[in-house]
């Protein structure tokens, strides 16, 4: 090894841990958020993989507090980049995903379940899908992906403040969309 190749393989090692250290434990959570922005699994992967090549091009700089912020702002600014580029949808990921593999099968339900958990599926779908998109992006960031309110407005470049409001209003509307789903004589 030649003395100028030494500092080189010391900065990669440094990189890889710092990347090991701040970016990989957040991975599943850029990628619950890319979903929850871009709709797709597809494209959240997409966003993902370009996120994790900036924090790695740019982790020797980063200063180790709030890796999640950090990362949460990377992944906002590559989706806005992947929206500018517009690339078109090949498949989409509903497709995929009515494929059951052939195993794994935890038991069977009845005709009854089946079909009442469709429905139910339908209405919780159809009432996200009824929320404006600035309080279905709001819910899906903090009830879905699991984001503090602090993260979500991050991610939605918005005061924490428009977070709280946006989830507590689209809670609400959610409620009253699902209010038939209710068992007759509960309190909630």
């Amino acid at each position: 090894m030649t003395p100028s190749a030494a500092p080189a393989q010391r900065g990669e090692a440094t990189r890889a841990e710092a990347f090991a250290r701040w970016v990989e434990p957040e991975v599943e959570v850029l990628l619950r958020v890319a979903h929850t922005l871009t709709g797709s699994w597809s494209d959240a992967d997409d966003v993902v993989q370009d996120t994790l090549v900036r924090a790695w091009g740019a982790v020797d700089r980063f200063d180790g507090r709030h890796p999640r912020a950090w990362l949460l702002t990377i992944l906002r600014r590559t989706h806005l980049n992947s929206l500018r580029r517009g690339r078109p949808d090949l498949v989409e990921d509903d497709v995929l995903a009515r494929h059951r593999p052939a195993f794994g099968a935890a038991h069977a339900s009845s005709p009854e379940q089946v079909v009442d958990d469709r429905a139910f599926d339908a209405d919780v779908a159809e009432a996200v899908g009824s929320l404006g998109e600035q309080f279905r992006r709001a819910v899906l960031l903090v009830d879905v992906d699991h984001l503090t309110y602090d993260e979500a407005a991050a991610v939605l470049d918005v005061p924490t403040g428009t977070v709280v409001s946006r989830v507590s209003r689209g809670r609400s509307r959610l409620r009253a969309a699902l209010a038939h789903r209710r068992p007759r004589g509960g309190s909630r």
